[in-house]
């Protein structure tokens, strides 16, 4: 059955990847557990910030991205109550698993001379608020339990966005999918649906490829230090 259980990581892209590693283990005690060589991509570095074995936060660093500029509103949200361009992240929050844990890490943050906001109590989760390097909009939350879709479904904003009550059913419980004996060929590009609009101008026409070709051709499994097998 396909389904997805967590976030892998979230990839955040950086002109300075050591202040980014700085901040997120030093403030927020998480581990760097990887700093490479982006895999087909020259002069990209690539970092991960773990969360747990399987959740981490990455950072992509590029030589260009410093003559990028931040523009408030659009590449960045700058205020978790202002908008930004359609597709931005506009702000990232972490788990923690009590209220016990949230005040520490309040605590702990302010410690590193970081300011922070709250706790706020949403109802189904209390949040603490903050900011990181290069104008991330941060977030701490914890949650006593799941949330209760049959009270936090408000039907006035779900008469507002067009969803009927056959959408909202399918919404909240969306039919399982059982993979076929066979796999499922690529659709075409161009059909309206969500692509990678860009993605053809450095791979090269790679979505069109078979898929044990990208496999075989486009991968790099083998870390950049050797490390000794354990006995």
């Amino acid at each position: 059955m396909a389904t997805l259980n967590g976030v892998h990581h979230l990839a955040i892209m950086t002109a300075d990847v050591k202040s980014q590693i700085e901040f997120f283990s030093d403030v927020l005690g998480m581990k760097l557990k990887a700093l490479y060589w982006m895999h087909n991509v020259e002069g990209y570095f690539h970092a991960f910030m773990e969360l747990n074995p399987s959740c981490s936060v990455a950072f992509v660093y590029a030589p260009a991205v410093k003559d990028i500029p931040t523009e408030f509103g659009v590449s960045h949200a700058g205020n978790p109550v202002k908008p930004c361009a359609p597709g931005v992240m506009q702000h990232l929050a972490f788990n923690c698993d009590t209220d016990t844990e949230l005040f520490a890490m309040r605590d702990r943050i302010r410690a590193k001379g970081v300011r922070v906001l709250g706790p706020l109590d949403h109802g189904f989760c209390k949040s603490i608020y903050f900011g990181g390097p290069e104008n991330l909009v941060l977030e701490v939350s914890t949650s006593a339990s799941g949330i209760d879709a049959d009270a936090w479904i408000d039907p006035e904003v779900v008469q507002l966005n067009g969803i009927t009550p056959e959408e909202l059913a399918r919404y909240k419980n969306p039919p399982s999918f059982v993979a076929p004996a066979t796999p499922v060929p690529q659709p075409p590009a161009g059909t309206g649906r969500p692509e990678y609009t860009q993605m053809d101008e450095g791979f090269g026409g790679a979505f069109d490829l078979p898929d044990d070709f990208v496999t075989r051709e486009l991968s790099e499994s083998t870390p950049p230090v050797r490390v000794a097998s354990a006995g």
